[in-house]
Parts: C-alpha cells; structure tokens; sequence
C-alpha cells in the first residue's frame, strides 16, 4: 500500500508535522488541507517571535518550524476577543462588576460583547478572520500535494468559490521514469516490470508460468508466447498488444512487466456469486495496473474499472466454414432470371397474344381483301387468328420473323411494346448468363444473423466468459435474445474456451462461432476454407484497461490517440494481419460466390412499360373502332349505335375465323338503291385438311335482299 497506486487523504491540518520521509519516493498520492499558511509574512514572523520565548516557545513548535493548527486557532481566538473587547470599550463605559459562574443570571454586557466579536475583521495566524450570526466565514483551505521534495501547495479551497488548482501538473505530472509496470494479459498482450507496477495478459494453461506472474491461452496475433524456452520475461512475448505496448511506455515514460491472468478470462459478472472474474477481478483487487490485451469496453465492466480511448474499433462477426461447390444442374440455364420472372414472362405472353387477337378482330383496318386485284371483292381477312397471334408473339420473344404485319395502329403498338419488352427481358438474360456461367455457384445455409436465429440445424456459440457472451446475454433485440437463448440452452455446450477451440468447431462443419471481427479478419485471412458471414451485429472497441481512479488512464489515452494520428497503430495492424507471410492465397474469384437471379426489384419496371403499351394499344384500338362506326353509320344513314352493334356481332360471331363478310355501304352516285351482299359460305375442306374455302356469292341486284344478322 505504499505505491503510486493509492491515494490517501488525510483530514488533519497538521499534515506538515508529519514525518512523510517513506513517502517521498514512491509517488503515493497524498492529499491533504491546512489552514495555516507559513508561508505568509504574517504568520512566519509571529512564528519568530514564538521562538524567542523560551521553554514555551519550543513546546508550541515542533522541529519543523510549523505550529500546530490547535495553538494557531488558541493564539487567533485569543486575538478576536481582545480586539471585540476593545472595539465594546470604544463604544460604552465598562464597570468591573463581581461574577458568579454559578449564577444563571448573564452577564448585562454579554449580547453587546457578542454583537461586537461577530464585526471583528482580522487577520491572524489562521487567514482572515470573520464572523457571520457566530460562525467564522470567508476563510481558506490550502491544497497541499506530496511530492518527491516536501509537501506543497497546489491549489486552494473556500466556502464561497470552492476548490482552486493552482498547479495541475502535481496531478498529471509525467515525471514516472523507472516505474515498472504489471500489466494483465489474455496471452494477447506483453507487458514488463521494472519497480512494482503490474500489466497481465492471458495463455493457456500449458503456458502458464510458474512465477508470480500469469498469462493465458494465445489469442493470435494481439498476444503470443515464443516457443524458445531460453527467452525470459518480456522477451518471451510477441504480438500486436506487445508492439503497442512497448510504444505507448516509450511515449508515457515507464516499465512494464508482463503477467497473465490465472482463470483464462476477460472479466465476467457471475449472477449467481455476484462477483467478476478474469482480468476485470485483478484490477478490482489492484494487483495489476494495466490490462492490455483484446479486451472490450462496455458498460458492466467501466462500471468498476476504467478504460483508456479505444486503440482498436471491431464488432461481432459470424465465422463459418466455406460453403461447398454447388453441382451443375440440368436446368441450370433458368438460372440467370428468378422464378416469379419466367412466371411472369409466361403471363405476358398469353396476355399479349389474347389482346393481340382480340383488337385485330376489332379494328377495322386489320381487314383486308384478300384478293386485293379483285376489288368488288365481297369477302375481307384477318391475318391474326388465334393461332396466328400467338405464333407472331413466339416468333417476335425469339427475335425471329414470323411473316405477320400488323397493319393497324393499336396492333402495331402492341407489336412495338412486346419488341421493346422482348428486348430487355432477352438482354438481362443474356448477360446475367454470362455471369452464371463464369462464376462459382456454393450453397450457403445462412446469409445473416436473422438465418441462424430461424434454424436450429445449424450450432452456433461464442468465445465464454467473454464480451461477446455478455452482449447476447443482456441484449434486449429479439433476435439477439432468441439466439442467446438457444445458445444458453443447448447441450452439449455450444460455448468454447478459446478461439482455437471455435475456429476448430467451425472448420469440422454445422457450426458458427460469434466472434469479434479483428480475430475474425484473422482467421480468416489464413485459412482459406474459412469465411465471414453477413456484416457486423455491434460496434465496439477495445481499450487498456486501468482500476478505477487510477491516473495512468488519461496518460495512457493521449499516447494512443497520438499513434493513431501518426498511423503507428494502422502500421502495427498491417504488420500482424496481413504482412505476416502465412496469409492465404485466396483467389479473387472465390470472394464472389454466386451471381443473384435477376428478380422483379431488377427487371419489374419493363412489365409495367408492357402494360402500359397494351392499355394504349386498347385505347387507340377503341377509338379506331369508333372512328369506323361512326363513318360507317353516316354512310348506312343509321345510328351509331346500331353500326357498333353490328360490327361487334360480326366481330363476335365468327369465332375465330380469318375471314369475315362485308357489309357494301349505299352509294347514291354507284347504284339506285343499297345492296346488300351476304356472307360467304365457310364450306369445309373436304379432304379434312386447311381452312375452310370462301365461296363467293352471286350479286343480285333487284331487289336487294335483306339478311338477318342473328342467323
């Protein structure tokens, strides 16, 4: 208890007659108040005078030359009274009067000899002495420090301004050269001693040493034990905490010595015991003073140990083993679009080949004369039959001729937007083929969190005892809970007790280890069967690790943010995760494992293009529908009405049919009277094979025949 690492404060004001010689030279905080300041004219010469009177004089100082703060407040009272006393004779005429002490009647003078001490204003060995309703105000507190010479004065304090440092280098001073350090380690940390400041790390059990000091299991690369026995102290660790280390002493000015931590573990609340364990427990009992190893900074343990500025960001990744080649498949070519899209693409080709059909029936321009040298002809055609439609809709996806035209503008629109939809549907295919094809496909059971959490073929666990373990515990996200709950439940244990042992769990299949993205960047980047899933659960950093209160926290702090602005920590990064020489030879490829089927959020927008087309195609069809009506109608002299009715019943009632009568509209100038001209007779093919023949029917000309339409 007689090191830097404790702070006593004493409540005496005779701290400078104190014997303090044990003290001087091991930087142990002393603090402590006074209230007489020898180093006031004042005091030190009424100090002078005390000493010529002999015996009394040495009785009331000591051999320091200090008085005491008893006497101080005897000699300052005694002071106060003489002066009220005086300043009460000023002002009334005082008899000498008898006094009892055993007479409950007061004094007649008391109250005024009262008022009169309460306006006393002097100055006296104490400070400045005054009075406010019979208490002493305004006075002063002098800060003293313990440093390596003598006690000294570093700040002040009074009832009305509070505490003043005047000299905050005596709290934060740098001058710690030749202080040896114990710093607790994981074996993921290096640390030394030169005098009697401890930093631990960690190791496994079979190197754990048999000295005082303790390590763990290797947690590659923050901290590793050399496998040279002949190495002692801190020349038997390497590792990226070693390297930070030695360059934080250098810049904060101390020695370390290196101790690894006897349980294995970071530092955990048992709930059950209600006690910490790991590293965390050996800075709550002082017997380290550094922690440097990977060790997370979160809420539970800042709560009883303090932590410098991160000198490291991570967060929680998945690990899981690379997932296995997927075999060829015979169908592997409707790869490249998603299942929804050919279903779709089906959907669209029945839809535009039926409103194909239907709007060539409709418009009037679609029918044509077939003889067009035979112009009386009395019989008109329709080159989109049923069969026709769908044909010109296959010939047009596959980007081949069909022999069709369409004639009319409605189905001319719907022949451009079903190229224009053809096209891009055709292009994405292609292209995303090409990917297919070139790119290695692999099953992947899980994409994320979210895909471990909904399945339990899969195991999956973390490193136990550590920070990681701690966020599923007291997570409050559902899915976080509902692993933390699987994990917590399953049997055999899904928890491992080092990284190894995880990394070890994955490589054997069916597991993933919840583990802090640097360690998995790690791994990773050395085994080339090993891979990261998904992104990061959390954000959190790691930090040195100090007990509370102790003053190498903001010393420490300053070193690491001035190595991380000189890239010194980037460097050391480097240095261990990729400049090592045993990184995998990962090809490039590999890193894209598959090539996504294009789904309706990549291709949705030419299906709404499509329908689009198809409903202007549908409204100029209707127009053109009644465009020719109402012409016709003028012609006919009847309504229009009725001319859409019995355009729409021929339309209808041939049912399929190519071919279609024509209704010869009245001419005043061509003949005396309108004609009409009756359907041709479809007459079946005898031989059973083709189309039905036209036969052409005679032209009567008186009278004119009428025909009804409904038969």
């Amino acid at each position: 208890m007689n090191d830097y690492r404790y702070h006593y404060m004493f409540t005496t004001f005779d701290i400078e007659t104190f014997d303090l010689e044990d003290f001087k030279y091991n930087s142990v905080n002393i603090t402590a108040f006074r209230l007489v300041d020898v180093d006031d004219p004042n005091v030190s010469g009424v100090l002078d005078q005390m000493e010529k009177f002999q015996p009394v004089g040495q009785a009331i100082l000591n051999s320091s030359g200090v008085i005491q703060v008893e006497p101080a407040l005897m000699y300052d009272s005694v002071h106060v009274f003489a002066s009220g006393l005086a300043a009460m004779d000023r002002s009334y005429s005082l008899k000498p009067a008898n006094l009892s002490c055993d007479l409950e009647k007061p004094w007649d003078n008391g109250i005024r000899l009262y008022n009169f001490l309460n306006s006393v204003g002097i100055n006296g060995l104490t400070g400045h002495i005054e009075f406010k309703e019979g208490k002493r105000n305004n006075f002063k507190l002098d800060l003293l420090k313990l440093k390596k010479e003598k006690l000294s004065k570093v700040g002040h304090w009074s009832p009305i301004n509070g505490i003043n440092i005047t000299d905050p280098t005596a709290f934060y001073g740098t001058n710690i050269k030749n202080i040896t350090l114990v710093v607790m380690t994981r074996e993921s940390v290096r640390c030394a001693k030169t005098e009697k400041l401890t930093m631990l790390t960690r190791q496994t059990a079979s190197d754990r040493l048999t000295n005082m000091y303790y390590l763990k299991k290797k947690e590659r690369p923050y901290v590793m034990v050399k496998e040279d026995k002949n190495l002692t102290g801190n020349a038997r660790f390497e590792g990226f905490c070693i390297d930070l280390l030695r360059w934080i002493a250098g810049q904060v000015g101390f020695n370390y010595e290196i101790r690894l931590v006897p349980d294995h573990k970071y530092g955990v609340f048992d709930q059950e015991t209600k006690e910490w364990n790991g590293i965390v427990r050996e800075l709550m009992d002082k017997k380290a003073d550094l922690a440097v190893a990977s060790i997370t900074i979160n809420y539970a343990r800042e709560s009883v140990i303090d932590f410098t500025k991160p000198f490291m960001n991570l967060g929680i990744g998945i690990l899981f083993k690379v997932p296995t080649s997927q075999p060829t498949r015979l169908f592997s070519f409707m790869n490249p679009l998603a299942v929804e899209i050919w279903i779709y693409v089906l959907a669209a080709y029945m839809l535009v080949s039926f409103t194909l059909f239907v709007m060539a029936r409709f418009s009037p321009y679609e029918w044509q004369n077939p003889h067009p040298c035979q112009i009386d002809s009395d019989i008109v055609e329709n080159q989109f039959s049923v069969s026709n439609s769908f044909w010109f809709i296959t010939g047009t996806f596959l980007r081949q001729g069909s022999g069709l035209n369409p004639k009319a503008t409605s189905t001319r629109i719907v022949g451009g937007i079903w190229w224009f939809f053809t096209l891009i549907i055709i292009s994405s295919y292609t292209a995303n083929l090409a990917a297919f094809l070139t790119v290695e496909r692999m099953i992947t059971p899980i994409e994320n969190a979210a895909d471990l959490a909904e399945q339990t073929e899969i195991s999956y666990g973390t490193l136990e005892g550590g920070s990681t373990m701690t966020f599923f515990r007291d997570s409050k996200i559902g899915i976080y809970q509902k692993m933390w709950t699987f994990m917590d439940s399953k049997r055999p244990s899904v928890f491992v007790s080092s990284y190894e042992e995880g990394v070890k769990r994955v490589l054997e299949g069916n597991y993933a280890f919840l583990m802090e993205s640097t360690m998995l960047d790690y791994v990773v980047q050395r085994d080339c069967n090993l891979t990261q899933i998904g992104g990061l659960l959390d954000s959190k950093g790691y930090g040195i690790a100090t007990p509370k209160g102790s003053p190498w926290r903001d010393k420490i702090s300053l070193a690491i943010l001035e190595l991380q602005e000189k890239g010194i920590t980037q460097i050391l990064y480097d240095k261990w995760w990729k400049n090592t020489g045993d990184v995998c030879n990962r090809d490039d490829k590999s890193k894209e494992s598959k090539a996504n089927a294009l789904g309706v959020e990549n291709i949705g927008g030419v299906f709404v293009v499509l329908l689009c087309g198809l409903a202007l195609a549908v409204i100029v069809a209707i127009l053109e529908f009644c465009w020719n009506s109402k012409k016709n109608a003028r012609m006919d002299q009847q309504t229009m009405c009725s001319e859409m009715a019995e355009e729409l019943r021929f339309a209808m009632r041939c049912h399929g049919s190519r071919q279609k009568p024509a209704l010869k509209r009245s001419c005043a100038k061509c003949s005396p009277g309108a004609t009409y001209v009756p359907a041709a007779l479809d007459i079946p093919n005898l031989n059973g094979v083709g189309e039905s023949t036209a036969m052409p029917m005679i032209d009567l000309k008186p009278p004119a025949l009428t025909f009804d339409l409904n038969t």
